[in-house]
């Protein structure tokens, strides 16, 4: 059996609980409900659900094959493969592509991520003490945002939380950590799902949510879907593929990837029939998105609940256990990387969080002294986001997808999945090859604003 010289997943379920935390990040929790519901609600479900088993799972399936073949940090592997393959080992492009977007994102991720460690806190707190822990949550949301101290401090504590993990290893430090973080994400939201059914609002939720209306669906509302289900995966920026060369080789990996499609929409879904109860209880604007919505809006509502202050506990954990599973893994590949160039996976995963949170210094400015700083009619912390998000990251799932269906040889798709029957084989080969990378074009050219 191949085996990586990082380690491996002590089992199928120790891959799928990463790759589920990969995929699962702050933008499942309030984005997903949001777009959905400005996009004729059900009638968008049914679009994004298509677009998923269309271009996120063949994708995914790529990426994952990828990492299993090469065995090696993303970089490596696909430079590895392209020569096995008699190609260029130009295509190394896509790993490194992965590689910087990955430290991009993470940069800033950790300085919103952040918000949920401090929020969390003063929520823990505020059960010992009477009254609201927030009684005005849109004061104590500027504070936060307005400090330049506290912001720094909670950014690199998570940075410190995302190092400490990857540097333990693959099973002792990511297998470990997702073994509790998940199956606790799953059951908070489940619990907080239960809660919004007592609310008296569920069926307001469900219609808000599910009823489909045909007459919101636009060109627009197909680019939504397809951008939604290609970012809420975490496709392109290699994470999955430097987790995918710690698997098994009899694991089926397209038996693995359509388990973590679902469960990332499972979470989408959960969080949305979570959050929207509270909304509509307490006559929120339920268009308010990321961060209005999350810090401001819902604990104004946790002020006037019954138990708030053990909701929003619950809920800021759930948040900081979608980021931290999120963040492992956009530092997995590129410690990775460093570790095959001779250091030791500690100083590889400080090197790459130090880094990448030194960079996030001037995304958590953008709140305060740099605030009034604007490039492209954007801020520092929104042109980091953009070259991430739109443009590197579809990059890279198109590069994924190119490599997967063109370049790399009929003899190694085939030693990584020949378990699939000839016709199902045929059918992701043709989906991979023509139809993924037509629909990733869109989405790239969406992002950057050209359609």
């Amino acid at each position: 059996m191949s085996v990586s010289q990082h380690g491996m997943w002590s089992s199928k379920l120790g891959f799928l609980l990463a790759a589920v935390g990969s995929a699962v990040g702050l933008g499942n929790i309030w984005r997903f409900s949001y777009v959905t519901a400005e996009n004729g609600g059900g009638a968008f479900v049914l679009i994004y659900l298509a677009a998923i088993v269309i271009v996120g799972l063949p994708v995914m399936i790529a990426e994952v094959m990828l990492g299993r073949a090469g065995r090696q940090s993303p970089i490596h592997t696909v430079a590895t493969l392209a020569r096995e393959s008699k190609a260029s080992t130009g295509w190394a492009w896509i790993g490194w592509s992965g590689l910087i977007c990955g430290m991009l994102i993470l940069s800033f991720y950790c300085v919103i991520a952040g918000w949920t460690l401090s929020y969390g806190t003063t929520y823990l707190l505020g059960l010992f003490t009477d009254g609201p822990a927030v009684s005005d949550a849109g004061a104590h949301f500027g504070a936060l945002t307005s400090s330049t101290g506290q912001l720094l401090f909670w950014h690199f504590l998570f940075v410190a939380l995302t190092v400490f993990v990857v540097a333990r290893g693959v099973e002792k430090g990511i297998e470990s950590a997702v073994r509790l973080m998940i199956p606790s994400l799953f059951l908070i939201l489940i619990a907080l799902v239960i809660y919004g059914m007592t609310s008296g609002h569920f069926m307001q939720t469900l219609n808000y949510l599910f009823q489909p209306d045909f007459s919101k669906v636009t060109g627009q509302t197909l680019i939504a879907a397809l951008g939604q289900a290609f970012f809420s995966l975490s496709l392109g920026m290699a994470g999955l593929m430097a987790y995918g060369a710690y698997v098994p080789d009899k694991a089926s990996l397209p038996r693995l990837c359509a388990l973590i499609c679902t469960a990332d929409t499972a979470v989408a879904l959960l969080a949305g029939l979570a959050i929207f109860p509270i909304v509509f209880a307490f006559a929120l604007d339920p268009h308010t998105a990321g961060p209005g919505l999350v810090f401001v809006a819902l604990p104004t509502a946790f002020a006037q609940m019954g138990w708030g202050d053990l909701y929003g506990l619950a809920f800021f954990t759930l948040l900081a256990f979608a980021a931290w599973s999120s963040t492992i893994s956009l530092v997995e590949g590129g410690t990775a990387y460093l570790v095959e160039q001779g250091l030791s996976r500690p100083v590889a995963a400080v090197a790459l969080g130090g880094g990448a949170g030194t960079l996030g210094i001037l995304s958590a400015l953008s709140f305060t002294h740099l605030k009034d700083v604007s490039l492209f009619g954007r801020n520092l912390m929104d042109n980091i986001d953009f070259v991430a998000s739109n443009v590197l990251l579809p990059l890279g799932g198109l590069g994924i997808a190119v490599f997967a269906g063109w370049i790399l040889s009929e003899k190694l798709r085939h030693e990584q999945l020949g378990g699939l029957s000839a016709a199902t084989y045929t059918v992701w080969l043709t989906l991979v090859r023509y139809v993924a990378p037509l629909l990733i074009g869109l989405i790239f050219l969406s992002s950057i604003g050209l359609i």
